[in-house]
């Protein structure tokens, strides 16, 4: 009788000892997976505060920055380096002889350290040495080209011209020339000083304006 009884028990102790190995091993790996978190190189934001710097390019000096704060990431891909000025940011531009053509106030900016660009946003605004100026929500500024880009609404206004672009714009650092897609605003003509609209273009046609060198 009781060979019987310790044979009926044996069943329900090898589903136990499965269970509690089952369990134990469930433990384990979620062990492992805290220790990995906790070990793993992670790489904290680096800040600084009140900066007035420079970006260089083959030892030439391309601009000029200042900002109250700075925040560097530095992660494993080229896209997550990156340096982010999110309170407020001003840039003054130069040329190959290292005279200012330009300057930007934004109050934010993202530049990614490898790619030479910088990210733009909220209440962008290009002004050039003759007074042209360029307003945008965001754009971007290649180091490489030495161009403003976007692909929101724009506006530009200089002496004599006052445009708004629906659909996109670049421009050259100088702000000498601006082209537009899908431009509405009106220019002056020499004869008169009188005002000429331009109308909205189709979606594929630009309209360019070159600003003279002298007024």
């Amino acid at each position: 009788m009781a060979t019987q009884q310790h044979k009926q028990t044996h069943p329900l102790l090898a589903l136990l000892l499965i269970i509690g190995c089952s369990v134990f091993l469930f433990a384990c790996e979620n062990d492992q997976k805290e220790i990995d978190n906790w070990t793993k190189d992670v790489k904290l934001p680096e800040v600084a505060k009140f900066i007035d710097g420079t970006l260089s390019q083959n030892g030439v000096v391309k601009a000029k920055l200042k900002a109250p704060v700075m925040i560097r990431m530095e992660g494993n891909t080229s896209d997550s380096v990156f340096t982010e000025f999110p309170k407020t940011l001003h840039v003054d531009f130069f040329n190959d002889s290292i005279k200012r053509e330009s300057w930007l106030d934004a109050k934010y900016g993202k530049y990614y350290n490898n790619q030479n660009k910088i990210y733009l946003r909220d209440s962008v605004i290009i002004i050039n040495v003759r007074g042209d100026t360029l307003w945008c929500h965001d754009m971007w500024w290649d180091q490489n080209t030495k161009m403003f880009f976007t692909d929101t609404v724009a506006k530009y206004k200089s002496f004599g011209r006052d445009i708004t672009g629906f659909h996109g714009m670049k421009a050259t650092q100088d702000l000498k020339t601006v082209t537009f897609l899908t431009p509405v605003g009106s220019i002056d003509t020499e004869a008169g000083n009188k005002k000429d609209t331009v109308p909205p273009a189709m979606p594929v046609a630009r309209d360019t304006i070159k600003t003279p060198v002298s007024r």
